[in-house]
């Protein structure tokens, strides 16, 4: 994906849902979220071992929340993407974002997958 379709992607978002993020503050993910949730994003944390993540109710999958989402960001290994990917597929999620050392070679017809870069880094060099 080109800058400009980087750029068309993070004005049309508004809601990133977060796959791994944790309360553990050390980690890329929590540094990722906060980050994003500094700019503007409304971040939904997806993880079945967190009750509540950064303030936010964190649910168990992607099909729990309730809400819209925009972009679905992945802080998961390689093997759990198709996965990740199909459920995304049956909720008719098109853009999903696999963060650094992450990657898929089966990405379904239809979506968007930027990988193996990070959203925050990204954002920055974009608008910064």
């Amino acid at each position: 994906m080109n800058d400009d379709a980087l750029r068309d992607l993070f004005s049309r978002v508004r809601t990133i849902a977060i796959v791994g993020l944790s309360n553990t503050p050390k980690r890329p993910s929590a540094a990722v979220a906060e980050f994003m949730k500094r700019v503007g994003y409304r971040i939904i944390p997806i993880n079945p071992g967190e009750k509540t993540v950064m303030g936010e109710k964190s649910y168990p999958t992607l099909s729990a929340v309730p809400d819209q989402i925009d972009l679905v960001d992945v802080f998961r290994t390689n093997e759990a993407v198709p996965g990740i990917l199909a459920e995304m597929q049956q909720l008719g999620l098109k853009d999903a974002w696999l963060q650094e050392g992450v990657t898929c070679d089966a990405v379904p017809k239809g979506m968007r997958v930027i990988q193996d870069k990070c959203l925050a880094k990204e954002y920055q060099r974009l608008f910064a």
